[in-house]
């Protein structure tokens, strides 16, 4: 593997719906509870380093949902309670972090993601959250097209399905950006450079 350097002042943390509705959910091929984990590290060893940290959360009951064969949910189906949009407590947002409210799988069109990102000069984004072939997908996507360098922390991302996590993490990201384990992301934040 390539040397993974990571320049802090020029790197965001971008964490992708790690809500209400998201962290009760049976997830694979990494549970929840160890993504959401995962994710809190990552997060700690950026804010430790003065590094940006944004959580993205998608606003539940306004999710463009256009007609589709097989709809996110389904028809008649009702409305997750508000508090799904929520930030779940386990992913401990800080005062310092940025959140981002969404309304559609990708999290730049039509929010402030990109402003916030350009406004600090951030060159590269770590990304992770749920689910890794829905929001981190669209998000990582964007931010290609964009111009920015990717990382993926493969173990603190996950899905409803294992098959398709894996072929995001094997065959979309790596031609995007860098596929890391969270402790090789740790590894290298804490070295300031390293081998990743």
């Amino acid at each position: 593997m390539n040397t993974l350097d990571i320049d802090i002042g020029r790197t965001a943390l971008v964490q992708i719906d790690l809500q209400n509705f998201n962290v009760k959910r049976d997830l694979v091929p990494h549970p929840a509870e160890r993504v959401v984990g995962n994710c809190v590290l990552l997060a700690g060893e950026m804010r430790d380093r003065g590094g940006m940290v944004i959580f993205v959360r998608v606003q539940l009951d306004e999710l463009m949902m256009p007609v589709a064969d097989n709809p996110m949910f389904k028809p008649g189906t009702p409305t997750p309670p508000p508090e799904a949009s929520y930030m779940a407590e386990e992913a401990q947002v800080q005062a310092s972090d940025h959140v981002v409210t969404k309304r559609q799988w990708g999290a730049f069109y039509g929010t402030e993601l990109d402003q916030l990102l350009r406004r600090r000069g951030i060159k590269t984004i770590i990304m992770s959250g749920i689910a890794t072939n829905y929001g981190v997908e669209s998000t990582a996507r964007a931010a290609f097209d964009r111009g920015y360098e990717l990382i993926f922390a493969e173990d603190a991302m996950s899905s409803g399905n294992a098959e398709a996590h894996k072929h995001c993490c094997d065959n979309v990201f790596r031609n995007m950006g860098r596929v890391r384990s969270t402790r090789d992301l740790i590894d290298a934040l804490q070295a300031g450079t390293g081998d990743a």
